[in-house]
Parts: structure tokens; C-alpha cells; sequence
């Protein structure tokens, strides 16, 4: 309380304060009598008639005080707070938070690949070549979906996070996905496939025959190297380009224009 005590009293002296109205000499107002004549009232003030102020007033202009000395005179702030046991904390917070990063860990255990292995390892177990873009260079992780889970001799997806001019998937924090398995598309699948607000065109690049899915794409369906029909997952909500690459089912998804895309598919080797 001592302390308490000087901080008011400095505050005081700094305040500018507007003079004190004279209260005593304000007019007398008056009221119509039942029975004629005017009946004088007590001069009064915002807390009753006029003259000594009763305890409770003087008790809120004490609150009044110690909030305005909290709010604009820093030293006072903790005085007062552990004085009625309020126990607050002014932070200024200059910016945002940045949104959380992307767990740790490889990229494509989130998307349900398949088992993680390199990209000779990868190629030792398929009977076909596995096509690279050499517009996007080696992948940054290769996945590996044997049978049954996969179509008929298997299906590998090259996983890369960040290339120049690509945005990154928000969610997977992936640039580009290039799924490949043998196979082939039959038009009348896409009739499953597409949605509203998705557009199909069919296109060819560098020779090889394909459609260009503009718009998100949540299920792709294929006969497989048996014959037999599958369906598939996208797993980017973004742009997609599917090609045949003699025999060979190539999927290019990614948040990609379609020039960007063709241009992907024409390094493939």
C-alpha cells in the first residue's frame, strides 16, 4: 500500500485536471406545488443532493482513479493488479504466428504409396522401364506398391517436393506426384471420374495419346497389364495429365498449367 500510495500521489501531480464547478451556488430548481406556489428542490449532484458526498461515491471515484492509473501510467500497473489480487499481462503481439510446418518424416508414408525404396532398387523389380522427366531431374523419394494392392505388375510413384515454378501443396507439402503402372485408359472411365467445375481434353504429346483433367480429380480408373479394370486415388487436388507411354500409364499430378505439364511429359526417357 505505501507504494501504492506515492505512484497515486506522483500520478496526481502530473494529471491535468479541469477546475472544480462550484456546486454550492448552482441554481435552485423548482416544481409545480399541489396547492399553487413553487416548491423549491435541493440543488443536486450526480450522487443526490448537494453537499457531503456519500462513502460509496467516494468509493467509485477511488475505483475510477486506480483504473486510470492502470491503464496510463506503467509503473503502477503491477501495484495495483497485486493490490485486488488481478493478475494480468499486457503482450503486444507484432505479427502473426506462421503456420505450423509440416510434420517430419518422408513425403509420400502421408499419401499411402507404398513401401519406400530408391529408384534402381525400384526399377530391379519391374519388368518395364520406369520413365523419368528430365525437366524435374530425380525424384526426391520413390514409392514402391507391389500386387495385390497395386495393378498387375506393380506401380511406382516418383515423389518430388519443391521445384521452381511449381507451388507446393499446402497439405502434403508436394510439388509434383508421377505415378507410372502398365496398362491402359478406356474414355468411357472418365465418365465416373469427372465432376462438376472438372474439364476433360484429349491431347497428345510428343506422339503419345492422353487427357488433360483440368479441375480436382479424386478417382482414376484403368485396366491394368490382366485386363482387369482398377481404380486409383489422386492424391493432389490439383491439375492432372495422363498419358500412354507405350504401354505404360503415366499420371503427372500436380498444381500445374497445362504447358507445364506437356513440358514435364516430353522430358520423359
Amino acid at each position: 500500500m505505501p507504494e501504492l500510495e506515492q505512484q497515486l500521489t506522483a500520478l496526481g501531480a502530473s494529471l491535468d485536471w479541469p477546475p472544480t464547478p462550484d456546486l454550492a451556488s448552482r441554481r435552485v430548481r423548482y416544481l409545480p406545488a399541489s396547492r399553487g406556489g413553487r416548491v423549491p428542490l435541493a440543488a443536486t449532484g450526480w450522487w443526490g443532493p448537494v453537499g457531503n458526498p456519500p462513502k460509496w461515491a467516494l468509493a467509485a471515484a477511488a475505483v475510477v482513479i486506480a483504473v486510470t492509473a492502470l491503464s496510463i501510467y506503467p509503473p503502477s500497473r503491477e501495484a495495483i493488479a497485486n493490490w485486488v489480487n488481478v493478475h494480468t499481462s499486457f503482450q503486444q503481439v507484432p505479427h502473426l504466428a506462421t503456420p505450423s510446418p509440416q510434420p517430419p518424416g518422408p513425403l509420400g508414408e502421408r499419401l499411402g504409396l507404398g513401401g519406400r525404396t530408391t529408384l534402381p532398387d525400384a526399377q530391379k523389380q519391374l519388368a518395364w522401364h520406369i520413365a523419368v522427366p528430365s525437366e524435374l531431374g530425380q525424384p526426391d523419394e520413390v514409392y514402391l506398391q507391389p500386387p495385390p494392392n497395386a495393378p498387375a505388375q506393380g506401380e511406382v510413384t516418383l515423389v518430388y517436393a519443391t521445384r521452381p515454378g511449381i507451388p507446393v501443396a499446402g497439405q502434403t507439402g508436394v510439388s509434383v506426384l508421377i505415378t507410372e503402372a502398365r496398362g491402359a485408359v478406356d474414355q468411357n472411365f472418365f465418365v465416373k471420374m469427372i465432376g462438376p467445375g472438372t474439364t476433360l481434353e484429349a491431347v497428345t504429346v510428343a506422339g503419345h495419346q492422353g487427357y488433360w483433367i483440368a479441375g480436382p480429380l479424386n478417382e482414376f480408373f484403368f485396366t491394368d497389364a490382366n485386363g482387369d479394370v482398377r481404380s486409383d486415388t489422386v492424391r493432389l487436388a490439383a491439375n492432372t495429365l495422363i498419358l500412354d507411354f507405350a504401354g505404360t500409364i503415366v499420371r503427372i499430378e500436380g498444381d500445374l498449367t497445362k504447358a507445364q505439364a506437356e513440358e514435364i511429359a516430353t522430358s520423359l526417357s
